[in-house]
């Protein structure tokens, strides 16, 4: 991860600001981690990490909706997300039955239909310092998230047809 300064921010890059995240000459409303903003993420500290993240990976629910992207890839039933530090595969995509800490990706609330993965401590994992860094639906205005940046399902979409593997997220600090 690295700082990004307004004169190193590219077009095609998504740019949180206090009124919501600048994409492609729009202003979308988000929410972000109940904890705020931080420099020095922890496990389950609520907050969205400062810094440039890009997007690594896009996940959705075939069973709720249409590919959205010829690299989107599936969720199913078994598919987990390794949050447990002590786990070799901390931070990462795993499968049921897992015997660490883990969150389900298939969930029964849609927050999860459509998910693109941030590279926040991935692929080289540090034990403590964050998992689980996505862009996903919100549950509505204003709701913070464990960390996350949500937005609306009809954003979400359209985000998602426009971004690919490696396009920037910029985090500043907003503080």
């Amino acid at each position: 991860m690295k700082a990004a300064s307004a004169a190193a921010q590219r077009p095609g890059d998504l740019v949180l600001t206090r009124q919501g995240v600048r994409f492609c000459g729009r202003l979308l409303p988000c929410s972000i981690g109940k904890g705020g903003f931080t420099a020095d993420k922890r496990e389950g500290d609520g907050a969205t990490p400062i810094g440039e993240h890009r997007i690594v990976g896009m996940l959705y629910r075939p069973d709720r909706m249409a590919r959205p992207a010829h690299w989107a890839e599936p969720i199913g039933p078994t598919d987990l997300w390794s949050d447990d530090s002590r786990d070799s595969h901390y931070n990462s995509h795993v499968t049921a039955p897992y015997g660490f800490s883990h969150e389900h990706l298939r969930r029964a609330d849609p927050l999860y239909d459509l998910v693109l993965v941030l590279d926040w401590n991935w692929p080289n994992a540090t034990a403590g310092k964050g998992s689980a860094i996505f862009i996903h639906q919100w549950r509505r205005p204003g709701y913070g998230t464990e960390g996350c940046i949500a937005f609306s399902r009809a954003n979400l979409a359209w985000i998602t047809q426009r971004v690919c593997p490696g396009s920037r997220v910029i985090v500043p600090n907003l503080t």
